[in-house]
């Protein structure tokens, strides 16, 4: 999943819906209920096709008894082979692998049901409610909120939840899902002005892990748990964004310079110490000087001309320099 910072002409073509008009897209405006379907989900086709069936076969039967013993059909079998398919279909229900039904006895919470066949009482028991309890995914935002440094900001994140408690989901909180993604453009909202723009570009991880831990506290007395919640996108004002880069800049460019200093302190340090070593050994200092005219000389093939006052601090007791640049180049 694509995550950065974006500024207000920076919107990805593949987040814009084909139906969503091009001018509030171009904007960077986040869409604040908006849920995109990108993949198949599963159906209750199953279950319809077996209650249509159900429902066919009882009136058929009816019809085929009333058939037999009146040698006709009849207005009186035609109503019996209605009402009992209504009442086979009222009263045998089925729970997809990923569902529980809520059932109600006149009124009253009676069982949580299923997966599979469910069996209700018709007129007394009802299914109030069928309950998903697979992990969904909900994209929500929080549009031109401002942050503690004033700053107004478009937050595009995506909640990632799962109910854990039918009865709850049905009891407790009237559309529970709507109930869960206004709570998260809630929560997003309140984080986003505790917060400024460079901490919230920064520790984005932090604000996710926040993010649900809050929403995990508030949505839980309703029999539903939050698993994550993922920033996908921050888009700042372009002014913001240029001011940003700048200051960013200039924060490499200190450290750059700091580094460079705490370099050039370290060969302070070691040329102090070496100049050291070299005070009490004129010997050694000579060998020194020896190497880096040699050095100097040796890649090129030049010649070096030095004058002859220099030349004797290069040898001891004022003597022959060329016999000393043989030696060493031995």
């Amino acid at each position: 999943m694509a995550r950065g910072i974006r500024n207000n002409h920076g919107v990805a073509a593949a987040a814009t819906p084909a139906a969503a008009p091009a001018g509030r897209w171009g904007r960077g405006v986040v869409v604040d209920s908006q849920v995109l379907e990108t993949d198949r989900t599963a159906s209750r086709a199953g279950a319809l096709i077996f209650s249509t069936a159900l429902f066919v076969v009882l009136f058929g039967l009816v019809q085929a008894v009333g058939l037999a013993l009146a040698g006709q059909l009849t207005f009186a079998s035609i109503l019996v082979g209605l009402a009992l398919g209504w009442l086979g279909v009222s009263g045998i229900h089925i729970a997809q692998q990923w569902e529980r039904i809520v059932v109600l006895r006149l009124g009253k919470l009676n069982r949580v049901s299923g997966p599979g066949l469910v069996f209700t009482v018709p007129i007394i028991e009802h299914c109030a409610l069928y309950v998903d309890m697979r992990t969904r995914s909900i994209p929500f935002g929080a549009k031109e909120t401002l942050t503690a440094d004033l700053v107004p900001l478009d937050i595009d994140a995506v909640l990632y939840w799962m109910v854990w408690d039918a009865e709850k989901a049905c009891m407790e909180i009237n559309n529970y899902s709507l109930a869960v993604q206004l709570a998260a453009q809630t929560a997003l909202r309140d984080a986003i002005g505790r917060s400024t723009v460079a901490s919230i570009t920064i520790r984005r991880n932090q604000l996710d892990q926040e993010l649900t831990k809050v929403l995990d506290q508030k949505v839980s007395e309703w029999g539903i748990t939050v698993l994550s919640v993922e920033i996908r996108d921050i888009i700042v004002p372009e002014g913001l964004q240029e001011s940003m880069s700048l200051e960013a800049q200039a924060e490499q460019r200190k450290k750059a310079r700091i580094i460079l200093m705490e370099a050039e302190q370290t060969i302070a340090e070691m040329a102090a110490e070496i100049g050291d070593a070299y005070e009490g050994n004129e010997n050694a200092l000579d060998v020194r000087r020896m190497h880096l005219m040699y050095e100097s000389v040796r890649d090129t093939g030049g010649t070096v001309v030095l004058p002859s006052a220099f030349a004797d601090g290069f040898t001891p007791d004022g003597g022959d320099v060329a016999d000393v640049v043989k030696a060493a180049a031995k």
